[in-house]
């Protein structure tokens, strides 16, 4: 563990040994860094997408329909591949309407069926968000490249572990 001294992490790790949680201590010290890193990682990740007034979610939105080869998706499509409830969608893709970044419409071969369809506006946005995203976080995401190939395997077998499908 880092020095306790320093880091609020290692300190916690051992106030849980000191107060014979030890079967627990690393478990909750791997729980706490992870959400910790991902409190940096998104602060980094929100002042890079900022200036396009864009959050991650909605950006994420973004770059799925810029994916498909129509540049539409079934709202119940776009929540099971972002792995978030129906709702969180629709006010990601309403937030995306009024930027006129995305159009809802009805599908052609089912009225009931509801599609979020990208915008010219939105290519731009996303794309532009892509370049800020990849300058910079992804490109320099805080360890070197056999480490982050390393973290994300583990990180898979994390997920896999705590019933994800994959």
């Amino acid at each position: 563990m880092p020095d306790a001294s320093r880091d609020p992490i290692a300190e916690a790790h051992r106030q849980w040994v000191t107060h014979g949680w030890t079967e627990a201590a690393d478990g909750m010290a791997m729980v706490t860094s992870l959400v910790r890193a991902q409190q940096l990682l998104m602060e980094r990740i929100d002042a890079a997408l900022r200036p396009l007034d864009l959050t991650f979610a909605r950006y994420e939105v973004l770059r799925l329909l810029s994916f498909s080869r129509s540049g539409s998706m079934a709202m119940t499509r776009l929540g099971s591949l972002l792995q978030v409830h129906p709702t969180s969608v629709s006010s990601a893709v309403a937030r995306l309407e009024r930027q006129e970044y995305v159009e809802r419409t009805r599908g052609d071969a089912d009225r009931r069926v509801v599609l979020a369809t990208i915008t010219e506006a939105g290519r731009k946005a996303v794309e532009e968000g892509t370049l800020a995203l990849n300058a910079h976080v992804f490109e320099e995401p805080g360890l070197p490249g056999s480490d982050v190939r390393d973290l994300t395997e583990r990180l898979t077998r994390l997920r896999a572990g705590l019933g994800d499908a994959l």
